[in-house]
């Protein structure tokens, strides 16, 4: 319950982090099924939230997806962010408005676009 007191955790997030305690797998299960039963943990809830994080810190859906699979989350739903509008904010805020002409720093700025978890549409619609 302390775990889930600062923020939201999926359930792979609290099994991980109770087996490294030295819990029990059964008292794990057990403890994290009661949560579950009294709405106090949900993946739905934790992967709404982490999403509204990393979208507020400027990361794309390539990357996003790939850290909440990694967390157990298998559902979820990204249809509601802009990432294309989000990308070029990303991009004019980091190197201004104007597109470049050179090509090194067309590459520089899609690299850091893609260090960031963009698709190449979502990059490439972003120097339009």
């Amino acid at each position: 319950m302390r775990l889930l007191v600062r923020r939201e955790h999926s359930v792979v997030e609290l099994t991980q982090k109770l087996s490294a305690k030295g819990f029990e797998p059964a008292d794990i299960d057990a403890s994290i099924a009661k949560l579950i039963a009294q709405n106090q943990q949900s993946d739905a809830r934790f992967a709404a939230d982490f999403i509204q994080m990393r979208v507020n810190q400027g990361k794309g859906s390539v990357k996003i997806s790939a850290e909440l699979t990694q967390r157990g989350i298998a559902q979820f739903d990204l249809s509601e962010y802009d990432f294309y509008a989000l990308a070029r904010q990303i991009r004019q805020r980091k190197f201004g408005c104007d597109v470049p002409s050179d090509f090194k720093q067309q590459a520089k700025q899609k690299r850091f676009l893609q260090s960031r978890g963009f698709s190449f549409d979502h990059i490439n619609a972003s120097f339009e």
